[in-house]
């Protein structure tokens, strides 16, 4: 994001507001080797996630089933060889049913599938050493899938939990798929087979929500939630621009390819190609230049000038005429027939967005040092959730309940639209900050998409599938139309 400063805009300074932290990305820089779309049309519902009923259940490995027959070479015997194995199965059951139901193909189950400990004495696996390997892939030269026992999957199991080894097993295996469609050629860039690899991902997922699945079972609040975290987690640094060689997408776009497959069948996956992903892909390209003046840091949003300049992009996100603007209040203070939210709250009755600034600080500082932030703009996502409450209450909707609680984080969305690079915001985006919204709505708390009362649903899928909607339409009627 771009920061100008407001007392001296004929100096154009500006400062560049940092995004999150690498992840784990740099383990799997390369997972192989060689339309806007936001699911079926439906009625809104706040118990459902993508048509299924919102659940709490158990997620991962069903007790009492028996294992696989698949073997896997190198394999030491142990625990996650045998969840991988599992794994495995399930999802070559999977499209051993789709591929011929979708597209009029059938499914070869992979030819070998390949345990190796990057840790251990090296081998050669896909023409590669797996000295230091931290990966899983799919090798179309010899069709098959190889992971890492040695610190990948202990690493993701203990990270997230069972069903996150299972997660990016499911990827690799939409490699498998591409390769068994023919649509995954050389020409076809990275960001491209990576998009559909995540969706298919989904796919797999949403026939695991639905009880089909032999080994596995997800619910789809919590359970779904470490699916989508497992992603954020695995996502490329702030440095890799979409079209990098092996480039597989910030959590934001990720998250979103997910959400396709768990929404639509395989064929919306298939879909994805280069003009699709150009058109909504967030992550920017390779050395793309940070407008002139620039510098770059996570921006202090305590500070008075970054919140006057938070103020002026919300005033030009929400404004309505005949509307009177809120009030932002740097000390907060109580409120009449209304529950405090923190850092930020919205006051109906005097019509005040109250800071409280100790709070947005910490939550803005940069997740690398270590006070439990999550980045400059997760904090100014959150000032804007309650902002938005008073364009609700201005066109006379409902400040409370689920449904607020969506129409906030869609409202977002649009907020942040309208700060992409290029349309001459006062902030501006900066690579990182969408996965900054990301990681705020899949915590257990989130209050971009919370009601007045800081209530809101439990799915994390949910949540950012509404700001993603505000996002992408760039426009607050489709919020107030669809959230009701």
């Amino acid at each position: 994001m771009t920061h100008r400063n407001v007392r001296a805009v004929s100096r154009r300074r500006a400062l560049a507001l940092g995004g999150v932290t690498l992840g784990m990305a740099a383990l799997l820089a390369g997972c192989t080797r060689t339309v806007d779309g936001t699911g079926a049309a439906e009625r809104w519902s706040a118990t459902k996630v993508a048509g299924l009923e919102i659940t709490t259940g158990e997620s991962g490995p069903r007790p009492g089933v028996p294992d696989t027959r698949l073997t896997a070479e190198g394999s030491d015997g142990g625990e996650l060889d045998r969840l991988a194995r599992n794994a495995v199965d399930d999802l070559q059951k999977y499209w051993g049913e789709q591929l011929p139901a979708a597209f009029d193909r059938g499914f070869d189950p992979v030819s070998r599938l390949i345990s190796y400990d990057s840790t251990g004495p090296a081998v050669t696996v896909c023409n590669s050493s797996t000295a230091g390997a931290v990966n899983a892939f799919y090798c179309s030269l010899d069709d098959s899938v190889a992971w890492d026992r040695g610190q990948l999957l202990p690493t993701l199991d203990d990270s997230f939990g069972p069903m996150a080894v299972v997660a990016v097993l499911a990827h690799e295996l939409g490699h498998a798929v591409q390769f068994r469609l023919g649509s995954a050629g050389g020409q076809t860039s990275s960001i491209v087979k990576e998009q559909q690899a995540d969706c298919y991902a989904g796919n797999f997922f949403r026939w695991v929500a639905e009880g089909n699945s032999p080994h596995f079972r997800l619910s789809t609040g919590p359970g779904l939630n470490q699916i989508l975290a497992t992603l954020f987690f695995i996502r490329d640094g702030v440095e890799t621009g979409f079209d990098a060689e092996g480039a597989h997408g910030n959590a934001f776009d990720r998250v979103s390819a997910f959400q396709f497959g768990f929404g639509d069948g395989p064929e919306r996956c298939a879909r994805i190609d280069e003009a699709e992903v150009r058109r909504r892909i967030t992550q920017p390209a390779s050395g793309q230049a940070s407008p002139a003046g620039e510098t770059a840091g996570n921006l202090p949003v305590d500070d008075r000038d970054s919140l006057l300049a938070l103020q002026e992009t919300l005033r030009a996100a929400f404004d309505r005429p005949g509307a009177q603007w809120p009030a932002i209040s740097r000390s907060g203070g109580p409120c009449p027939g209304a529950t405090a939210t923190t850092p930020a709250s919205y006051c109906p009755a005097t019509n005040t967005v109250g800071l409280d600034l100790g709070e947005l600080g910490r939550l803005g500082t940069a997740p690398e040092q270590g006070e439990g932030g999550l980045g400059d703009f997760a904090a100014f996502a959150e000032v804007a959730s309650r902002y938005a409450l008073a364009r609700q209450q201005a066109e006379g909707y409902p400040l409370t309940g689920l449904a607020t609680a969506q129409r906030t984080a869609c409202m977002t969305g649009v907020w942040a639209a309208t700060i992409v690079v290029g349309r001459g915001a006062v902030l501006q985006l900066s690579p990182g900050d969408l996965d900054e919204a990301v990681a705020e709505m899949l915590a257990p708390r989130s209050l971009i998409a919370a009601d007045a009362n800081g209530a809101g649903i439990p799915s994390g899928f949910a949540r950012v599938e509404a700001f993603r909607d505000g996002f992408t339409a760039g426009a607050i009627v489709p919020c107030l139309e669809k959230y009701r």
